[in-house]
């Protein structure tokens, strides 16, 4: 897809909407308006909610309606400055030193620095998409290291000085909020929690989504769907895998399982964890074909 302007895209929440629509993505109003917003004034934008609501998916669509490449920085426990930002690339600097016996060398030239995501955003000469995923997963000294880089877009290398943003990024963060995120981080950003969609939106991303699934099978996963969610499971389902549960029981239909039976076979595709199928696997019948009628 071409790379268009953000500010031609983001006239309105209804046009970021119809844009991301248009991307297989559908937004609500309140996720629409907060990427609206984000865009429009400069600012990241934090998403939280429960791992499978869509978060991802949504800084993906965002990326595609505007052509941009997205840069992913995956967030994990102990992760620090030479994972996100950068670091010096010791052995070549050796070798350098060696290699120039008594002539002068700067070991802090460009070719010795690895770029990391947020120093690749900030070098690249074309606005770019940077997915800062799972963010809670990280430690509270990892988010002081974002600060700089959030409020100005820039970031301090001791060696280097000031590299600031050759074109502002679009900066989108997710959480699953497994810890409490700190204030300053959220005070840089737009904020919007996603939450779990109804069954009527959920059977619209399940018709957008999935294959060759027939609207009364969308509904019914999207009915089944919000029953066992509402169950205390250990690992709710999220969107992507009622996609899934959709697509795998029309391809179990099709070979030749009825329904509802297509659906209790595909069962490993929704839920994922043990304990869990054993709790809805003695219900699963019922709520099936409660949905189904």
């Amino acid at each position: 897809m071409p790379e268009v302007n953000a500010e031609t895209v983001a006239t309105s929440p209804e046009a970021v909407a119809s844009h991301l629509a248009a991307s297989r993505y559908l937004a609500d109003d309140s996720l629409a308006t907060a990427i609206f917003l984000a865009i429009r004034l400069g600012k990241p934008l934090l998403l939280e909610g429960a791992p499978g609501v869509g978060k991802t998916e949504a800084a993906k669509a965002v990326a595609e309606l505007l052509g941009r490449d997205l840069v992913r920085l995956q967030c994990y426990e102990g992760i620090d400055a030479a994972h996100a930002l950068y670091e010096w690339n010791y052995q070549r600097q050796l070798l350098a030193i060696r290699h120039a016996g008594e002539h002068e060398i700067d070991i802090y030239d460009d070719r010795f620095l690895i770029a990391r995501p947020l120093l690749q955003v900030l070098r690249a000469p074309e606005q770019r998409v940077l997915l800062v995923d799972e963010i809670d997963r990280s430690d509270h000294e990892f988010e002081a290291l974002l600060l700089e880089f959030l409020s100005d877009f820039q970031i301090s290398i001791p060696e280097r000085g000031t590299i600031r943003a050759a074109a502002q990024p679009i900066v989108i963060l997710t959480s699953n909020r497994t810890r409490e995120l700190a204030e300053a981080l959220r005070r840089r950003c737009v904020y919007h929690w996603i939450g779990y969609p109804g069954a009527e939106r959920e059977a619209a991303i399940i018709m957008l989504r999935a294959g060759d699934v027939a609207e009364s099978t969308a509904r019914a996963v999207a009915a089944a769907v919000q029953t066992i969610r509402a169950r205390p499971l250990a690992k709710p389902p999220g969107i992507a895998e009622a996609v899934e549960w959709a697509n795998a029981a029309t391809i179990l239909e099709k070979g030749g399982s009825p329904w509802p039976e297509a659906f209790r076979r595909a069962i490993g595709v929704l839920i994922k964890d043990e304990e869990d199928l054993s709790y809805i696997a003695p219900e699963l019948g019922r709520i099936v074909e409660e949905a189904l009628a």
